[in-house]
């Protein structure tokens, strides 16, 4: 028996579903029978048991678009059963005061243990793109299921890793959205602003960059907020509209919206690296061409600048800010796929959201200790041939996490009052064995003056002078200004992402 979570029509909006507080707390019928246990035992053991059923019924997780308050009750409940590996909490609210919900997942579900990569997958950013809502649902049945069965590879994946799932990161766009495949209102947020526009942006022009973190939209700030709090390594952002991985950077070196040529990180290999996980372990997106009114993309992926230009997105936000990977899945040629294809969808996407996942034990890991053996927070740990716009630097414990393929690398730390020390380190493939390499850096202290290197990287203004060793636009294409160009670029970006 379904009380909560059942089948209905999706029909222009997903409609309410029944309430079940009345059921759950309603009186037990009074039921004797002869010859049987007292009326105090069988009320009790009936009880017992229609909770029991009612339960299993209220929380099985079916096929359908569920509401934001179902997945809040979902969620919720989820927490409450399995208090040992999970972990709820809010980032923030909607504009309209919904909140933004967050599982964590892993052994140690309510805070970061360090050498415990910190992971994440973000959903719903457009409301009218649905699909990812109803897949971090799933996987959080699945994973959660796996560790009670478990299941080995569930088990590897929870004590390595903290895994947090924000199912919807724009509740009122949903709230808004009907069931159009491409075209379709719900995509902005209750302001009517697109949050993938809202980012601070590198590369964007100077007046953009004016705009300070309050006067930004409330879903931006908390997303920012949490990004702060939290080291994050690896991100996926789960969208629709078409079928390809897409990774930064989304905008150019010009700072403007062209359409040409690649704009390049200088972590692309591992960029690709990750896109590829992705899409060859799914049922179809490697094929490249899937979507009609899409073009070929090669193994299914693309690089997002090259695909088409955007300023403000949170994938690049995610990298240089945040010194987090994030990669752009677009995981349906429909942004609102009949219900009906839900359970097909899901098998399409399982198998690459948990290879994704595993992919932040790529690279190298560690602790790096200042002179007297204490952790040395935002000490800087740069990689030769790989000059981020914000060096990488460690958190609060000193850690630091780099991403990187297998091979030999040069790593420099910097840390004020210490010798500047530099090491060789061969990095073997970590996924399979679930642990990135682990090395720890012992600094010296020195009475040299200190070399005055930034140890922060707050959002600078534009600077189009900034150095990208091994980014910004490949191409000159993407040096000319096509104004035709710009406005197919920003259609197509509007209809398809």
């Amino acid at each position: 028996m379904d009380v909560m979570f059942h089948s209905q029509p999706c029909d222009g909006r997903v409609r309410g579903a029944p309430q079940t507080l009345e059921l759950l707390l309603a009186p037990p019928l009074s039921v004797h029978v002869e010859g049987g246990p007292p009326p105090s035992a069988m009320s009790s053991l009936l009880l017992f048991l229609a909770s029991a059923l009612l339960l299993h019924s209220v929380w099985t997780l079916d096929f359908r678009y569920h509401l934001n308050r179902e997945i809040e009750q979902y969620l919720i409940q989820t927490s409450k059963s399995n208090p040992n590996i999970t972990h709820l909490y809010s980032i923030g609210k909607s504009v309209r005061g919904q909140e933004l919900w967050v599982l964590a997942l892993g052994v140690n579900p309510q805070r970061h243990v360090v050498g415990i990569p910190e992971f994440k997958y973000v959903a719903n950013m457009h409301g009218n793109e649905v699909l990812g809502r109803e897949l971090m649902l799933h996987l959080v049945e699945h994973l959660v299921q796996g560790y009670q069965n478990q299941e080995a590879s569930v088990l590897q994946l929870l004590r390595s890793t903290r895994i947090h799932i924000l199912p919807s990161m724009n509740p009122d766009g949903f709230d808004d959205a009907d069931t159009s495949c491409q075209y379709g209102q719900g995509r902005h947020n209750h302001n009517n602003v697109d949050l993938n526009r809202n980012f601070p942006d590198v590369f964007a022009d100077p007046r953009r960059q004016q705009l300070s973190e309050d006067q930004r939209e409330a879903e931006v700030r908390a997303v920012m907020r949490w990004l702060r709090n939290e080291t994050f390594v690896l991100s996926a952002n789960l969208h629709g509209g078409a079928l390809v991985a897409s990774y930064a950077y989304d905008n150019g070196k010009t700072g403007s919206l062209q359409m040409g040529g690649a704009s390049l990180t200088p972590d692309d290999d591992v960029f690709i690296h990750l896109s590829k996980e992705y899409s060859h372990n799914h049922a179809s997106m490697h094929l490249g061409n899937i979507c009609q009114d899409s073009r070929p993309f090669q193994d299914g992926i693309t690089n997002g600048y090259q695909w088409y230009p955007l300023a403000g997105g949170m994938q690049d936000y995610n990298y240089v800010w945040a010194q987090c990977l994030e990669v752009t899945l677009e995981l349906s040629c429909c942004k609102f796929p009949p219900p009906d294809q839900l359970p097909r969808l899901w098998d399409d996407n399982r198998k690459s959201l948990l290879a994704y996942i595993r992919q932040v034990h790529l690279g190298v890991k560690g602790v790096v200790y200042d002179g007297a053996g204490a952790a040395a927070q935002n000490a800087l740990v740069e990689v030769e041939g790989r000059k981020n716009v914000c060096p990488f630097r460690t958190n609060s414990h000193g850690e630091y996490y780099r991403l990187l393929l297998p091979g030999n690398y040069t790593f420099t730390v910097t840390y004020p009052d210490h010798e500047v020390l530099t090491q060789t380190l061969s990095v073997p493939y970590g996924p399979d064995g679930y642990s990135a390499a682990t090395h720890n850096f012992r600094l010296r202290r020195t009475s040299a003056v200190a070399t005055g290197r930034i140890q922060t990287c707050p959002t600078p203004g534009y600077n189009p002078a900034v150095n990208l060793e091994g980014g910004g636009a490949s191409s000159s294409l993407t040096r000319l200004r096509h104004a035709v160009g710009f406005s197919l670029a920003a259609l197509v970006r509007w209809v398809i992402e």
